[in-house]
């Protein structure tokens, strides 16, 4: 239990690091002993963030024991996304700068690099307005993050319309991996669009470049953004195709 609470705050401090939380924004995990709920910091800037911050909590959004300790007040879309999703064990929410843009403006978010090909091909933009009216757009009860959820459905991401955006993983490795490479996706993405037409991965493209990608892609990013923020690197066995390179 302790390396995954120690895991969990590398990734907040790796997050930080990298740039795609400031103060806001929250990584959580599905917590390894109790599929029903998971594991959260109380609300703190992620940069900040050490483990007697983390807190456990029900998929919804009750503290296991708060101690005084104040939670987010979106933890409600960690909860919905792991209940709605057995696959998941990692869940990001951020508002990168570079994912916003293609939250209002109608251009979607598409896969342009073969190490961005994680977000998949059909990335769907949540409207809060939509089903709840006009709303200060924070996911603050389960009806809202359960709404999200449904958007996302069995993606790796979705965009939050004037907010941001949510990424689910199998792994905290795969999740915070996911998130870099989906702000750099977006960089990338409108860049290009000022250069003219832009050819996107299609999607047997990206199915082969998932196929041979397994934990020694994560695990080598990991330990360079560990060193970068400054945390201890725990290394783990490297599985898939490119594991022997």
């Amino acid at each position: 239990m302790r390396e995954a609470l120690e895991d969990l705050v590398t990734a907040n401090r790796i997050l930080a690091r990298e740039g795609i939380v400031d103060s806001f924004g929250h990584v959580s995990i599905r917590h390894p002993d109790a599929p029903d709920r998971y594991l959260l910091s109380r609300a703190r800037a992620p940069e900040c963030i050490e483990v007697d911050d983390v807190m456990e909590f029900t998929l919804e959004g009750a503290a296991i024991d708060a101690g005084g300790r104040k939670p987010y007040a979106e933890r409600f879309i960690h909860g919905a996304v792991y209940e709605a999703r057995s696959d998941v064990h990692a869940v990001v929410h951020h508002h990168s700068p570079g994912v916003i843009p293609f939250g209002v403006t109608g251009t979607p978010l598409r896969p342009i690099m073969h190490m961005c090909a994680s977000m998949g091909t059909d990335v769907p933009v949540w409207d809060s307005r939509t089903s709840f009216g006009d709303t200060n757009l924070l996911v603050t009860n389960m009806d809202m993050a359960r709404d999200l959820a449904a958007a996302l459905g069995n993606r790796p991401v979705a965009l939050m319309r004037g907010h941001g955006c949510v990424v689910a993983g199998g792994s905290l490795r795969e999740v915070v991996f996911n998130s870099i490479y989906l702000e750099l996706n977006a960089d990338l993405q409108m860049k290009a669009h000022t250069l003219g037409e832009v050819t996107f991965l299609s999607e047997g493209e990206v199915q082969a470049i998932l196929t041979t990608r397994g934990s020694f892609t994560f695990e080598r990013a990991w330990e360079r953004w560990c060193r970068r923020a400054g945390r201890p690197y725990d290394a783990r066995p490297m599985e898939g195709p490119l594991a022997k390179l």
